[in-house]
């Protein structure tokens, strides 16, 4: 955020005579917000992963316990319905990733709209 507070446009929305709070709510917070929503989006693979970790670690009962257990015993279609839940978690982090891209900028929102410019 304090990156984004020194940018250019800040400093021309500012000089416009914006108020503060439009300033760093409409334009700088949802600049800073990009890497932000990259950042959770992408997260959701790690948490799967590491739920298998520490729920083997702590036995605690879980998904990851019992996709653990499932390796173990070579239970396949019990392997193979953990796989694609988690899959399908994937892809709803991707998705939601996306649509907050779009939420939080209105260029992203936009692009795929008009025609054939590149």
């Amino acid at each position: 955020m304090l990156e984004v507070l020194r940018q250019d446009y800040i400093l021309t929305a500012r000089a416009k005579g914006l108020p503060a709070r439009v300033v760093i709510f409409r334009h700088a917070l949802r600049n800073a917000l990009m890497p932000v929503i990259t950042i959770l989006g992408l997260s959701v693979p790690g948490l799967i992963g590491g739920s298998v970790i520490i729920e083997s670690i702590f036995a605690l009962p879980g998904l990851g316990q019992l996709f653990y257990q499932a390796v173990m015993s070579r239970d396949y279609p019990l392997i193979m319905g953990s796989l694609v839940l988690g899959a399908v978690l994937t892809l709803v982090g991707n998705l939601l990733a996306d649509v907050g891209y779009g939420l939080a900028d209105p260029r992203i929102r936009n692009s795929g709209r008009g025609g054939g410019e590149s």
